[in-house]
């Protein structure tokens, strides 16, 4: 009879094991009305995921109410699950189901006495169901990785990413491409609020130090994505949402510490509700780095300050936020001779760039990864940018809300240089006379300076029914900056002016641009998305350049960026969409300021964009699959071509595109051991490329004619990889691989002008401490370049033909070899 039991018992457990059971329900007010997309999640399911910190996963179930508020969960295995509910505007509901069969739930949720701050930002945020390819990262994988590096490194770990470093270490100058498109074209906003600079439409991560510790999620929309405020989404859309308001007050501290010298250190304080209705927050960050090249130090400051006052139908928050930061300069990168030990052509450089004896020495005797050619212990970049935001979100009735912000920067900066053997002519300087010697040459330091201001607003109207969502929105921005330098020393300066303005070139940019967004639900499987913006430039440029030339123009635009899309669900478990994306871009202002005037004018680009997607869910497996097909009209590329001052300009090139495959999966392997994939397939041409070389034998230049070839900075293949293991209670491990093929450093597609292949490996320790004191006390260790790669991630080249050989002045950005990072962050 015990054998029975026993074996009744195992067969019982067996069934308990495999068997796939269906959770579902309503969601309802407290009214009894049905809440129609509401959102339902089942944690420590598997979903596409990049976080390593499971004691946070963002690993969950998803999905949502139907027409008639019903929900349902299928393929669930028996045992204990946390069902989390959620709905704007109403407070946030957490059930522990106890699964051993099917099981229905009637869920109602309360009016919630203060609004959630997801409304800030929905205007500019794709929903889970829109056709658009793109990943969220949240707040605990922001800050499980937070150990001093910039943004786009807390981002390498999305699809499409690549990310470089011109001091090597990630700390300082960072930037990054998505698909192979550069900053410069990709949008990025802070709460809706455009942060792109207007004339050089790039975004300067040095400037805002340490963002991430204020941010609480960050969305990256590849391709053309949905319309925003700011400059063109040509290429990627990055939408960052600041810290969110606290319930209980807190205080954190943070720190970090590393090779290089690097060093952060942040504390940060929250009030929680006071009174019920108000919430104030505050940061302090210092992040401070030797770097890797020879002297690219980095001494970074920054805060960020939130005040906000919540009803139930309203918001109002006051973000101010600042940085400051000095970096000596790493721009120029390392010859392709130093870097390759090469003598001979180390010497050859140096005489056909003049170089002086001293400075051939510094290079030959230099570490050949970490040559800097400026020596000036004061080669710095010295910039503060000032941040005020004032958000407003009001909810007018079940269907209708409104959202409005203003807000205004202020930078002011310079860059100063050592220049030797400078013409005083060229700086307007009156030449001094010594011993009845006219002096018209002399060394000199010089500082380039950018004071601008951009201010504006943005609004959008929302109207939300059972199954229709539209958005009217929109923005107005005016850019007014001015660009001037001065010399501050002069050898031999007698009775010059040591504070002299040579030049003095004004930007004055005001953009104005209308949207109207529409979510459709035609069936409960199929969702139909369009979206329409105009957008109005006004461009005005006066004043003279840094080589005295008349820079007096303007530029009037006018575009129009359709975008359609449908979203069709296969069953609860896959999904498919299709849509299509047309951006314009407008040049900007060193594609004005360098063209040749007696030449052809930069156009305006335009991107078609083709996405398709599928997507897969399950409890253990999460798949997907985007292909794209960017092509472009007018594309603005490098072709070697210069202007009437021999300066290199950018050309517009009629057909060009870029084709990709990207996949991405998730694997929960065991309850310990998990593992996130991301890998692109690309193919990027210009369909008919003509390269210019300078030819310093004869004057003028050579032109070839080249037919197809890859564009820059296109790597095609990118992959990325998180292997994360759960050791034991309370250690995470996980390795950190990424992989970029080889990639072009000029349009030419030549092998001598190129970045190799490379795959990097980073190991990542995170211990969540068990204590009483703290609510959360967490030790980290970061191995960067666990196996010491050798590689470059960055590069750039000038080509010359002299004695009918052809030639390049280049810089080359080598990265860090193997490096250390340890922090801690505590949490009361």
């Amino acid at each position: 009879m015990k054998r029975i039991y026993l074996t009744l018992l195992l067969q019982c457990a067996v069934f308990m094991a495999i068997a796939q059971f269906t959770l579902k329900g309503t969601v309802k007010n407290e009214a009894g009305e049905w809440l129609v997309g509401a959102n339902l999640a089942i944690p420590n399911s598997f979903t596409l995921s990049n976080s390593s910190d499971d004691s946070k996963s963002s690993d969950e179930l998803r999905t949502s109410t139907d027409l008639n508020g019903m929900f349902q969960f299928k393929n669930l295995k028996a045992g204990k699950y946390q069902l989390t509910i959620s709905y704007i505007g109403f407070e946030k509901q957490t059930l522990e189901v106890n699964l051993i069969g099917d099981q229905t739930l009637d869920v109602v949720l309360k009016q919630a006495i203060f609004m959630t701050e997801e409304i800030l930002i929905s205007a500019n945020r794709v929903k889970e169901k829109t056709p658009v390819a793109f990943t969220t990262v949240e707040k605990s994988e922001i800050r499980n990785n937070n150990l001093g590096q910039d943004i786009p490194y807390l981002l390498g770990l999305t699809p499409s990413f690549v990310t470089t470093s011109d001091a090597g270490t990630g700390v300082g100058y960072t930037s990054f491409r998505i698909r192979g498109t550069d900053m410069n074209r990709i949008n990025v906003t802070v709460n809706g609020i455009p942060m792109n600079d207007a004339e050089s439409h790039g975004t300067w991560w040095v400037d805002i130090p340490d963002l991430a510790s204020s941010t609480d999620n960050i969305q990256v929309q590849r391709g053309v994505g949905t319309s925003t405020n700011g400059a063109a989404a040509f290429g990627a859309t990055i939408n960052l949402q600041t810290t969110r308001i606290n319930k209980d007050a807190s205080a954190e501290y943070s720190a970090s510490a590393g090779s290089f010298g690097t060093m952060k250190n942040t504390v940060g304080v929250s009030s929680g509700r006071i009174n019920g209705k108000f919430s104030f927050d505050a940061r302090l960050s210092k992040i401070s780095s030797d770097g890797f090249i020879d002297r690219a130090s980095s001494n970074l400051k920054s805060f960020f300050i939130s005040g906000g006052y919540f009803t139930a139908n309203s918001i109002l928050k006051v973000n101010i936020f600042s940085g400051l930061e000095e970096t000596y300069q790493a721009w120029n990168g390392v010859p392709s001779v130093r870097l390759n030990n090469d003598l001979a052509g180390m010497q050859r450089y140096a005489d056909h760039w003049l170089y002086s004896q001293k400075q051939v020495d510094e290079m030959v005797d230099s570490d050949n990864r970490t040559y800097n050619m400026y020596t000036y212990e004061n080669e710095v970049d010295h910039y503060q940018q000032d941040h005020y935001q004032a958000l407003f979100s009001h909810q007018i009735n079940e269907l209708f809300s409104v959202n409005a912000s203003l807000f205004y920067t202020a930078g002011k900066g310079y860059y100063e240089q050592y220049k030797a053997g400078q013409k005083l002519a060229d700086y307007l300087i009156t030449p001094p006379v010594y011993g009845g010697e006219i002096i018209k040459k002399s060394d000199l330091i010089r500082r380039k300076w950018l004071d601008n201001d951009f201010y504006g607003m943005t609004f959008s109207v929302n109207r939300k029914q059972e199954t229709r969502e539209f958005t009217f929105g929109g923005g107005y921005n005016v850019y007014d900056g001015n660009h001037f330098g001065k010399v501050i020393w002069m050898r031999n300066a007698g009775n010059s002016d040591l504070n002299h303005e040579w030049y003095r070139g004004t930007g004055l940019k005001k953009d104005f641009n209308l949207y109207a967004k529409y979510y459709y639900e035609l069936a409960e499987n199929l969702n139909l998305f369009a979206d329409l913006q105009y957008r109005k430039i006004d461009y005005q440029i006066d004043g003279t350049d840094d080589d005295l030339r008349g820079l007096k123009q303007s530029h009037k635009f006018e575009f129009f960026n359709p975008k359609v899309g449908i979203y069709y669900l296969l069953n609860e478990k896959q999904s498919l969409y299709v849509n299509f994306a047309r951006a314009n871009r407008e040049p900007n202002r060193d594609n004005y300021v360098d063209a040749d005037p007696k030449g052809k004018q930069p156009e305006f680009e335009t991107l078609n964009d083709f996405e398709f997607g599928y997507k897969y869910n399950s409890s253990r497996l999460a798949l997907g699959v985007n292909a794209y097909y960017m092509m472009y009209q007018n594309q603005l590329i490098l072709t070697g071509e210069i202007n009437d001052v021999g300066a290199p300009i950018m050309t517009n090139v009629d057909n060009s595109y870029r084709a990709g495959l990207e996949l991405m999966a998730g694997m929960k392997l065991s309850e310990k051991l998990k593992w996130d994939v991301n890998l692109t397939f690309s193919k990027n041409k210009i369909q008919d490329f003509t390269d210019f070389v300078d030819d310093w034998d004869n004057g003028g230049q050579i032109e070839t004619k080249l037919g197809s070839t890859d564009l820059a900075f296109s790597p095609e293949l990118i992959a990325n990889s998180q292997l994360s293991w759960k050791a034991v209670k309370g250690l995470n491990i996980s390795l950190q691989s990424y992989s970029v093929s080889s990639q072009y450093i000029d349009n030419t597609s030549s092998n001598d002008r190129k970045l190799d292949a490379y795959l990097l490996n980073n190991l990542k320790f995170t211990y969540h401490v068990p204590q009483k004191f703290a609510k959360e006390f967490n030790l980290h260790l970061m191995v960067n370049n666990l196996f010491n790669t050798e590689y470059e991630s960055n590069a750039w080249v000038y080509s010359y033909v002299l004695e009918g050989e052809r030639y390049a002045m280049d810089g080359y950005f080598p990265q860090a070899g193997i490096n250390f990072m340890a922090g801690l962050d505590i949490k009361f």
